[in-house]
């Protein structure tokens, strides 16, 4: 069998990814997007509802880590199980989670409970996002991946830049409990479009030869998935962490939730505009040469971003690093299933996950206690530092 294939469970009809109708395209972004703009929309919300009930930048950065705890804990085991038996189900069950987290937000408007929301949703996100990435890797031929990754990115994009402008605006209108409620009915509506018209992407054809004798340090050996890792978690980290820090520095300098969410949109524009532009510069230059551009453009854009505090130019600044992230991840996902052993790309995208959760899930906690004793301007630079050491290490490799 050359091509993956879709399975109908309805019908049980298999259906080639290069002859997919269009609506199930559609079925499986629109769950992705409304999924997504709920777990985007939720990391603003936990950072604003944590300042607003005084919590310290320290206490902030333990919450926001949660969110990694879970994705760090049981990635791996979940790439596998999802290479085991597709999609779908992992999908359901993890849209259900985020759901039931959110709930509690709604239910239960204590520091404590954010701690939980952080926990829950987190897992659940994780586990639908290993699933979305496998889909996109396994249809098709392998050169249509980077197409595949792009319209998932750009689907990425759209909530990224959705998430946190309707969280924003929504705080000052329907307070921080309305906003959880608001976020769930977004993965509600995720779940009866999933539910709605059942489609699955089954396991990769080469799972059963390959599923004895795994082990991940396999993969960590390997110089080429080992150089997408090591990008893949300087950018990703960079990525979650401005998204950390941002509410924090806004609420220092007197910005509203409404401003603060307009910084973190014109970061998401910026990005899916360069995920939409991308496949016109991929013809013209390499991946690795993109990723160091990538860094350059980002670390850049961290050492400015705390020297400003008008509006205007942080949504500028904002929007310059959406650019410089925005065209690397698809060009990442796409090199790390072109390196992954046959029937382990699910569990390639988990270790991708493990990685970068592991970062997540302490450089809150680093970056919280710094900007609790020294500010925000050294986490800045800190990052900033980060990502052009990085390209200077790639570029020379």
């Amino acid at each position: 069998m050359k091509h993956a294939s879709v399975l109908l469970y309805s019908g049980k009809i298999a259906v080639s990814p290069r002859c997919l109708p269009p609506m199930m395209v559609y079925l499986i972004i629109v769950p992705t997007l409304l999924l997504h703009l709920a777990f985007a929309g939720c990391r603003v919300n936990l950072s604003l509802f944590a300042l607003h009930l005084d919590a310290s930048p320290l206490v902030v950065g333990i919450i926001l880590s949660l969110l990694a705890l879970l994705p760090m804990t049981f990635a791996v085991g979940a790439g596998r199980i999802i290479d085991r038996i597709g999609v779908r189900k992992p999908m359901l069950l993890a849209t259900v989670v985020v759901i039931l987290g959110l709930i509690i937000g709604v239910v239960f408007p204590q520091i404590e409970a954010l701690y939980l929301v952080s926990l829950i949703v987190g897992g659940g996100f994780m586990l639908f996002h290993i699933a979305v990435n496998h889909a996109a890797g396994v249809i098709g031929r392998p050169e249509d991946r980077v197409r595949n990754f792009s319209v998932i990115a750009l689907t990425f994009s759209t909530s990224g830049f959705l998430g946190p402008m309707i969280t924003g605006f929504a705080i000052d209108l329907i307070g921080y409990r309305g906003t959880f409620l608001l976020l769930a009915g977004s993965a509600v509506a995720a779940l009866a479009v999933l539910l709605a018209k059942p489609l699955d992407i089954p396991r990769h054809e080469h799972v059963e030869a390959h599923s004895r004798n795994k082990r991940l340090i396999d993969l960590l050996r390997m110089p080429n998935m080992r150089r997408v890792f090591i990008v893949s978690g300087a950018l990703s980290t960079s990525w979650d962490l401005f998204t950390f820090v941002v509410p924090i520095h806004g609420s220092r300098i007197g910005l509203s939730a409404s401003q603060i969410g307009l910084l973190l949109g014109a970061f998401g524009i910026a990005v899916f505009v360069v995920r939409l532009l991308l496949p016109l510069f991929v013809h013209g230059t390499t991946e690795w040469q993109m990723l160091i551009f990538a860094m350059v453009v980002t670390g850049t854009g961290f050492i400015l971003f705390p020297l400003v505090n008008t509006v205007p130019v942080l949504m500028l600044i904002s929007f310059i690093l959406g650019i410089g992230f925005g065209g690397a991840q698809p060009v990442i996902m796409s090199l790390l299933y072109t390196h992954a052993p046959p029937g382990r790309g699910g569990e390639a995208v988990a270790v991708r996950t493990l990685l970068i959760n592991f970062s997540q899930a302490g450089m809150p906690l680093l970056f919280g206690a710094l900007g609790a004793v020294l500010g925000m301007t050294p986490v800045f630079w800190t990052m900033g530092a980060v990502l052009a050491g990085s390209a200077w290490v790639l570029r020379k490799s």
